[in-house]
């Protein structure tokens, strides 16, 4: 009896040890997911900025700008697996009191791989746009030190972000995303039927890789019209004839303090997952290992068979006894 309860209690512990290794790496990304009812703003400010206003109808310089991003979760869209966020973007002109340019988005991406899926009316500026790669928004939940390819909605396609390395964000260990994007020619827009649209864009993006959350943004945008008639595709990059837009935005301090601190109930479920349990549960499982190998290898009682004396004679029974 023993030595049965001490296998059982060895096998007991055995899988705890087991649970508490593969806890950290294959149980914690399913139970640490983007939410469905997301509400989050991100502002982003910029100096001695250039764009072309459509209010003035003129090139405005030296601007300071406010770009305001606001997600609103969709929870009746989404489901289990894939969460449906609204993207409103409005960058404001806070020197000459001006709206600048307005951007509306809904993406569809999946709630731990971050990855954009077609599901549920994906649109940019309310026109239907299939959207792929990562969203951007968001990373993955434990996000690696590789390259991801993330979704431009200008370009309306993923484009590579690099990773650039470790870094910290208010006292938060996170990984530094790059991607470059060279001047590229993006067709005719309604600013002119002749001078075809240039984009470029530099951007840096420094993300918690336990939760996967963008915690500060830097970015140069640049957005001019060719100088001459320049059919989409040809070789070369003209020079700008007039610019749409310029300017380098990075998110306020007081945008990154809020971000960290809605971070943090996300890490705080990360470190239960991947710390506090996974070391409860092995050092339990030590524990129960331990007794129960000493247990079942315990000695049981010494029992012995009584002796026989072979010259011993069963009794004569008499037969008026029987």
């Amino acid at each position: 009896m023993g030595r049965l309860a001490g296998l059982i209690l060895a096998g007991a512990g055995a899988f705890l040890i087991m649970l508490a290794i593969v806890m950290p790496v294959y149980i914690t990304s399913q139970f640490i997911e983007f939410p469905l009812n997301e509400y989050q703003s991100t502002t982003l400010t910029a100096t001695g900025a250039s764009y072309f206003s459509p209010v003035k109808l003129t090139e405005i310089t030296g601007a300071d700008l406010r770009a305001t991003y606001t997600i609103k979760g969709d929870a009746a869209a989404g489901d289990g697996s894939t969460a449906v966020w609204d993207e409103f973007a409005y960058i404001y002109d806070t020197t000459n009191e001006l709206a600048v340019q307005p951007m509306t988005r809904v993406l569809a991406f999946n709630r731990r791989t971050a990855e954009l899926v077609p599901c549920c009316g994906e649109s940019i500026n309310g026109k239907p746009v299939v959207q792929s790669g990562v969203a951007g928004i968001v990373f993955p939940v434990r996000t690696g030190k590789h390259t991801y390819q993330v979704f431009d909605p200008t370009l309306d396609q993923p484009v590579p972000f690099t990773y650039a390395g470790p870094a910290k964000v208010d006292g938060i260990g996170v990984y530094e995303f790059v991607s470059d994007i060279a001047p590229r020619d993006i067709g005719y827009t309604p600013l002119s039927a002749t001078e075809p649209e240039f984009y470029s864009m530099h951007q840096e993006y420094w993300v918690d890789p336990e939760t996967g959350a963008v915690l500060k943004i830097a970015e140069h945008e640049d957005e001019y019209l060719a100088a001459g008639a320049s059919a989409p595709g040809s070789s070369g990059v003209p020079g700008p004839a007039v610019t749409v837009f310029d300017a380098d935005l990075t998110t306020t301090p007081a945008t990154v303090a809020s971000l960290v601190s809605a971070d943090r109930p996300g890490r705080a479920r990360v470190r239960l997952l991947n710390v506090v349990l996974p070391l409860f549960l092995g050092g339990a499982g030590v524990l129960l290992l331990a007794a129960g190998v000493l247990l079942a290898r315990r000695p049981g009682p010494d029992v012995t068979e009584p002796e026989i004396d072979p010259d011993a004679t069963e009794p004569e029974i008499d037969p008026d006894d029987a």
